[in-house]
């Protein structure tokens, strides 16, 4: 599956298992936590910065431990990854991509809504 292919999967079903408020509290504190650790990653590397580094893989562990553990609170489990590439694949674009795209779109903020009316 090619990335526009996988965004568009990604987009369809991206509500659905996103509707727990939990699971959404902990995504809007947590992916900016992932995107500033890959930034942090990109900038240790050209600084050649061992802390840095460090700092910025941990960054992105915790935030991904934290949103498994959010997506457990959830009635729709996602999808299982089907290998390392797909799973780098999904992660990179959830992050960068498609959470981006749900706050920007009012999908978070709707989905927040209806799961406090719930």
């Amino acid at each position: 599956m090619g990335i526009a292919e996988l965004l568009k999967w990604q987009w369809s079903g991206y509500s659905r298992y996103h509707r727990s408020r939990a699971n959404l509290l902990m995504h809007i504190v947590v992916v900016p936590m992932f995107l500033a650790g890959n930034i942090g990653l990109l900038v240790a590397a050209a600084r050649a910065s061992w802390p840095l580094a460090l700092a910025s893989a941990l960054a992105m562990i915790v935030s991904l431990a934290v949103q498994g553990r959010g997506h457990g609170a959830e009635q729709v489990p996602p999808e299982p990854f089907t290998g390392r590439t797909n799973a780098v694949s999904r992660i990179l674009l959830e992050q960068w991509v498609t959470f981006p795209r749900f706050v920007l779109s009012g999908g978070w903020f709707r989905a927040l809504r209806e799961s406090s009316a719930s």
